[in-house]
């Protein structure tokens, strides 16, 4: 999985589909995540994933442990739980498709070399792919010590985490159950729906 270390503190991955955790690393992570209740949204979800396109992400203050995002009625999903504190995203497209029509709501912003900006970013992910490289990353630290997200973006005692100073994602793409963010700064925003054969969705 891993390409190269191109120098002390700076490592290269990719197309790792939970950002450089093992599969079973991950899965354990994220049952003992749900075992000790940790959840990333302050809302109950709407049950139904989006997906998230971006020619690049640029992010500082990474964090990323297992949890669960929770229905209005209780039920449970596990998630990668991942942490930003300053994020800008190059040609960001976000689409929900609409659960058994050919209808899907698609949202573009951050093109011309104007990204969109995040601060305080949290996100429940189900999957992440994308060309990723991180600087001064600490790997299976104890979710619960966490400091270099947001606020509070902790996980469980003694749950697996990782944190790094910067993040880089090229040809990100990914399915999450919800997001949320301090300040959220949409350039260029252009929302539509598109019906029949343009019901597309970001990838």
């Amino acid at each position: 999985m891993q390409d190269r270390i191109d120098n002390p503190g700076h490592t290269r991955w990719r197309r790792s589909a939970a950002l450089l955790v093992p599969v079973v690393v991950v899965a354990g992570a994220i049952v003992l995540g749900m075992a000790h209740g940790a959840v990333a949204a302050s809302f109950a979800v709407s049950g139904q994933t989006f997906k998230v396109s971006a020619s690049e992400l640029q992010g500082t203050g990474f964090v990323q442990y297992g949890g669960v995002a929770r229905e209005v009625d209780g039920k449970e999903h596990p998630v990668a739980v991942t942490g930003i504190r300053e994020a800008r995203l190059y040609d960001l497209c976000q689409s929900v498709k609409t659960p058994g029509l050919p209808v899907v709501l698609t949202i573009n912003a951050g093109g011309g070399g104007r990204p969109a900006t995040a601060s305080d970013l949290l996100i429940d992910a189900e999957s992440l792919e994308g060309d990723v490289v991180f600087k001064n990353v600490n790997i299976g630290q104890d979710a619960s010590t966490l400091q270099g997200g947001p606020d509070g973006a902790q996980g469980p005692r003694k749950g697996f985490g990782q944190q790094a100073d910067v993040v880089t994602i090229k040809n990100l793409r990914q399915v999450a159950r919800s997001t949320q963010a301090g300040t959220f700064n949409l350039t260029g925003l252009r929302l539509k729906v598109n019906l029949g054969a343009a019901a597309k969705e970001c990838f």
